[in-house]
């Protein structure tokens, strides 16, 4: 039941009630907005709400941030966007691959395989950097490669022990989001410092935030894009393969274009988690490549937070995803998306 086929009294409260809510939901954003038209007076003498009339509204906060005043801000912009959409883009295209092959094809991954990885790879580290004096990054290199060698051959032979399905590899994909972000970005950055010390630097550049990006976009794509893999015809695929039409024309030139809607909300659900994600960014980077998030973070003195400047620096990083989810809904609204399966 919708809105528009209701009459009377219950269609006004039904009206009445999504005014409300949309008065509860926008609030947050014009309070922001206000705020950042706000000068330190205005702020902390109290609640004012209207312009002109509650308090005389100043620029302060916008010519700082624009001035370089408050933070490199126009670096920080085209950091947060360039980061942004390489990292959606790659990791959307990965994750479709992973996502369709865990639909399609069956997989079976022992058990021993992976515990023959974490011995092989842990002893290998220890060997490589106490015993034989190699340095931790290339220790962790060639051991990582000799585990996963080792753990293919393990995973052909007849060992016994249990045998993990697709399910169980996507819920292993899902359950890496489980780990405190503060392990991984701890982690992350170690390595990438030892990494450094070869002379392949990952710290505050490009590279190495898109390649943490990934990684922790990766379980979220697998999870969303097989569901909808899962939900397209597989007749259709059926009828190429009877054609002896290459898997891989089959994916590019059937499978993707019937999966244009949920490619592009799989593309915006992780552009908005890497445009907003604060932690990476936090240990990652010290300059050159620092996001929004940072700046917004960082605009407070020693005088405490200064929430004009805050508001005008938030304001900017919500903008753009704004903007995208409008464009987004009048896409869907006018079936280009929904139509793009037909």
């Amino acid at each position: 039941m919708s809105i528009r086929t209701l009459k009377g009294a219950p269609r006004h409260f039904a009206l009445l009630g999504c005014l409300l809510w949309a008065l509860f939901t926008l609030f947050p954003l014009y309070w922001v907005a206000v705020t950042s038209f706000k000068t330190s007076i205005s702020v902390v003498g109290g609640a004012t709400y209207i312009p002109f009339v509650d308090f005389e509204p100043s620029l302060q906060a916008w010519r700082e941030l624009f001035s370089g005043e408050r933070g490199e801000f126009f670096n920080n912009v085209i950091a947060s966007t360039v980061i942004g959409l390489s990292s959606a883009v790659l990791a959307t295209a990965i994750g479709a691959m992973a996502a369709y092959a865990l639909v399609r094809f069956p997989f079976k991954v022992k058990l021993a395989s992976g515990l023959a990885f974490f011995f092989v790879a842990l002893s290998g580290y220890l060997l490589g950097h106490y015993v034989l004096g190699f340095g931790r990054a290339a220790s962790m290199l060639i051991a990582f490669i000799v585990a996963l060698v080792v753990s293919l051959v393990t995973n052909r032979l007849k060992v016994p022990g249990p045998v993990m399905g697709n399910e169980d590899i996507i819920f292993w994909f899902v359950s890496q989001r489980m780990f405190p972000p503060i392990v991984t970005a701890f982690a992350l950055f170690l390595m990438y410092t030892e990494v450094g010390r070869m002379g392949f630097k990952l710290v505050d550049t490009y590279v190495g935030m898109v390649l943490a990006y990934i990684a922790f976009s990766l379980p979220i794509v697998v999870w969303l894009m097989r569901d909808f893999f899962a939900a397209l015809p597989l007749e259709v695929e059926e009828a190429a393969m009877v054609d002896n039409v290459p898997s891989w024309r089959i994916f590019t030139g059937i499978v993707l274009p019937m999966s244009v809607p949920g490619l592009i909300a799989t593309f915006m659900i992780t552009l908005a988690f890497v445009w907003n994600e604060f932690l990476f960014a936090l240990f990652l980077t010290n300059a050159k490549w620092q996001t929004l998030p940072i700046l917004v973070a960082g605009q407070n003195s020693q005088r405490g937070d200064e929430w004009w400047s805050i508001s005008a620096a938030a304001l900017v990083a919500i903008i753009p995803m704004m903007i995208m989810a409008a464009l987004l809904s009048r896409l869907m609204r006018s079936g280009l998306l929904l139509g793009a399966i037909k």
